[in-house]
């Protein structure tokens, strides 16, 4: 099948991903947060994400980084379609479950409650585990050295840098309840049973 018919299908899904991302924080972003623990590593780990999610879009609408494309069968990529369209849901819950907790940045909001429910029944982070399905979806999809692995690789460092402080803000602040809720769910995948 030609490339871009697959590049047409990625931009698709990256539209409707901004979309879910769009409905489940607009309302939200402008609330105050009342604990905050960004640093400026964070930040600049976020610009990187950034600039991750542009080169596909780079390679999407021009040639320049042709030179790095590879070949996957067909069947292979209509998979990273799949797992893209899944992150695509699992975000959406995530917001929808998240609700007005939702920051943009790490940090907790006035009143915070501990949400146990929903995805999160199964996932601690299952927003994490949105972006990490779509950065491995990525490379399937778009059969390019650069374009393919530039979220996985920006995603990585991020989340290896972010959980650990996240994990300790929320021990900080729900303290014994969140430990108990660590012990029965999986950071990115449901915890299998004992």
């Amino acid at each position: 099948m030609n490339s871009d018919i697959f590049k047409l299908i990625y931009f698709i899904e990256l539209v409707l991903i901004s979309v879910v991302r769009s409905l489940g924080t607009t309302k939200y972003r402008k609330l105050t947060t009342a604990k905050d623990r960004t640093t400026k590593l964070d930040m600049i780990m976020l610009g990187i994400n950034g600039l991750a999610m542009i080169l596909p879009l780079v390679y999407v609408f021009s040639k320049v980084f042709n030179f790095a494309d590879y070949f996957l069968p067909d069947w292979l990529r209509w998979i990273g379609v799949v797992l893209f369209a899944g992150a695509a849901v699992l975000l959406w819950k995530t917001h929808q479950d998240l609700g007005r907790n939702w920051t943009p940045t790490l940090g907790l909001r006035e009143e915070h409650t501990l949400i146990t429910e929903g995805i999160f029944k199964y996932i601690r982070h299952p927003m994490y585990s949105a972006h990490l399905l779509w950065a491995v979806a990525l490379p399937l999809i778009l059969t390019n050295w650069i374009a393919g692995f530039s979220f996985l690789v920006a995603q990585i460092p991020q989340y290896l840098l972010r959980i650990g402080e996240e994990e300790s803000m929320m021990l900080d602040q729900f303290g014994e309840d969140y430990r108990e809720y660590m012990d029965r769910t999986g950071r990115f995948l449901p915890k299998l049973k004992k």
